[in-house]
């Protein structure tokens, strides 16, 4: 029934599947024992002289050429080119004005769903 040839290959294929299914299993039990491991709470705390409390350091004078320029209330935004709305009025449009956009599509209708008798 089994000759020699496909015996040897299906006991070299069982072998194969035996040591892929031991390989998982030990990448599943490292991947517990990192997800145990990293369940513990780390702390972490700065130590002083005792009796004394812990100290900041002082924030850095700013250098004149890195700040920011004086805003003026009040000031005004230069536009160039000004705003424009995109589509002129109506008076514009009768002297040959174009709209900057083209207009919209009109809404598609289909007919109304009739319910099922």
């Amino acid at each position: 029934m089994w000759s020699g040839d496909s015996k040897r290959s299906v006991k070299s294929d069982l072998w194969l599947a035996a040591i892929l299914f031991a390989a998982g299993v030990v990448t599943i039990g490292v991947s517990l024992v990192e997800l145990r491991a990293r369940n513990q709470v780390d702390m972490a705390q700065a130590t002083g002289t005792p009796g004394k409390p812990l100290q900041a350091t002082p924030a850095p004078t700013p250098n004149p050429s890195n700040t920011p320029a004086e805003s003026k209330p009040g000031g005004t935004r230069p536009t160039t080119p000004a705003p424009e709305p995109a589509q002129p009025n109506a008076e514009a449009q009768k002297q040959g004005a174009k709209p900057a956009l083209p207009p919209a599509p009109a809404e598609k209708m289909a007919p109304p769903i009739r319910e099922k008798k």
